[in-house]
């Protein structure tokens, strides 16, 4: 290529970063046009890319506008596989006549790790410096050594006075009794009985401590993405429906602003028990809300058959559950690998004589488990709540109206008579970093009184073990290979 010479009209662009004037990609023909790729810079190298549309191009002339890129921004920042910059394009046409391109996506701005591990080792640095100068200014004061036990006065003659080192110990002296009436008077106020002092030195630890997590959140942190996990080399996707009503719409509008920021969360179906429903704009989410007004407020509605849904797996989530998307994450990798499992972050162990409704460390001090919480289970829609609404589990149904409760434990009984998984396996535990009810917060939450929610829930166990049978064997934690069981 070349030789090169500069067009009359160079440069085209000059100071502003966002028009694009670093291209990002190969110069293609569509429809007789020609087509220019071009990096928006603003913000970082690469934010996005810009196409122009160029409408002259000769040795004088030189002239391109903006057009339409096609392409939706994406909405879930890191999250998304191009969430934070992509700048280049390379668009070919095929010998069928169709059109194939090729994008490149980054999760994270130019620059980050340099910029994480600058903040990091300065948040250290910082520590340091505190610790040091706390350390220095004690040490100091509490090793202060009295001129007169190192500097012995001479005698004081007339041969002496004229002597370099008598003049010498003179100003030593004096300097040293200077000081010595500054440390005396800083060392009362660095005094650690008083309270003013033990707050000084709390703040001072405090702050050493705070730049210490900063620094270790920068270096070790990662860089904020929670990635989606790929099964078989594939992505997919999965809809989340909560249920909820008016009293808890604060909840909600939290919930949804964080779940949808999911990579992998495609649609969140709110359905709606009780009060006046708010607008679908109501919301600030990257990804569809649909609400689905129930006439009758009954804990059935949560499994209700819904054919507006457009995925297989479906995550039923409580409304004041949070959790991390990359927990979340964890758990649609795992339903995915077993579709015909219940998948869920919170196990319980299910057994006795009449069964007995317990907690999670229940199942800990047993080393098992049998039974998952619908509150936050990923399920195969299709299959879960067509199985709910079936005759079969009509009066279990009728049960849990009346009662208002125990819908999740008729779930698990569902899949214990139909589900055909590996060894007749119907649940699967996902141990989730953190989990958050919110509900604590607030007056809102459902289950209060615990002993008397467990009685209500034990008589829905020997209810539904009446009808349907028992629960299947345990389950041992940490059996997978990741450890996302333990």
């Amino acid at each position: 290529l070349g030789p090169w010479k500069e067009h009359r009209q160079n440069p085209i662009y000059k100071a502003d970063k966002s028009l694009g004037a670093r291209n990002g990609g190969r110069l293609f023909m569509f429809e007789g046009s020609l087509y220019r790729p071009g990096q928006d810079c603003s913000g970082t190298y690469g934010r996005k890319i810009k196409l122009y549309k160029v409408e002259k191009l000769s040795k004088e002339e030189y002239k391109e506008v903006p057009v339409e890129l096609g392409i939706e921004e994406p909405k879930k920042g890191r999250n998304a596989w191009n969430g934070m910059r992509y700048h280049h394009l390379d668009a070919q046409q095929l010998e069928s006549g169709r059109w194939i391109a090729v994008m490149d996506g980054d999760r994270v701005p130019s620059g980050d790790s340099t910029r994480r591990s600058i903040s990091g080792y300065l948040g250290f640095l910082l520590a340091i410096v505190l610790v040091t100068f706390v350390g220095f200014v004690k040490g100091a004061i509490n090793c202060y050594i009295p001129p007169s036990f190192w500097a012995a006065p001479a005698r004081r003659n007339e041969l002496s006075r004229i002597l370099p080192v008598y003049r010498f110990n003179q100003k030593v002296r004096r300097y040293s009794t200077s000081l010595g009436r500054y440390i005396t008077a800083t060392k009362a106020r660095l005094n650690e009985k008083t309270w003013s002092n033990k707050l000084f030195f709390c703040v001072i630890a405090l702050l050493g401590t705070v730049n210490v997590c900063i620094a270790v959140h920068f270096l070790l942190g990662g860089n904020g993405t929670e990635e989606a996990y790929t099964h078989q080399g594939q992505r997919s996707q999965f809809t989340m429906v909560t249920m909820t009503y008016e009293a808890r719409l604060w909840n909600l509008k939290m919930f949804v602003e964080h779940y949808s920021r999911c990579e992998s969360v495609r649609e969140i179906v709110v359905v709606w028990n009780k009060g006046n429903p708010p607008g679908s704009d109501a919301f600030d989410s990257t990804v569809p809300v649909r609400i689905r007004v129930e006439e009758l407020n009954s804990l059935n509605n949560r499994f209700r058959v819904d054919p507006l849904i457009k995925t297989r797996a479906v995550l039923e989530l409580d409304d004041d559950i949070m959790m991390t998307c990359s927990d979340v994450e964890k758990g649609f990798k795992v339903w995915r690998e077993h579709p015909e499992r219940m998948v869920g972050f919170y196990p319980r162990m299910i057994d006795g004589d009449p069964p007995q409704y317990r907690n999670e460390r229940y199942a800990r001090g047993k080393k098992g488990y049998n039974l998952i919480l619908t509150g936050a289970a990923f399920m195969d829609s299709e299959f879960a709540f067509r199985r709910y609404w079936s005759e079969e589990a009509r009066e279990g149904r009728d049960y849990v109206h009346k009662n208002f409760n125990c819908e999740d434990l008729l779930m698990n009984f569902m899949y214990a008579n139909a589900s055909s998984g590996a060894g007749g396996r119907t649940v699967e535990y996902v141990h989730p970093a953190w989990a958050i009810d919110t509900s604590k917060l607030s007056s809102v939450a459902i289950s209060r009184d615990t002993q008397k929610h467990y009685d209500v829930r034990t008589k829905c166990l020997a209810k539904f073990s009446s009808i349907y049978g028992p629960l299947p064997q345990k389950w041992e934690f940490g059996r997978r290979e990741d450890g996302w069981d333990k």
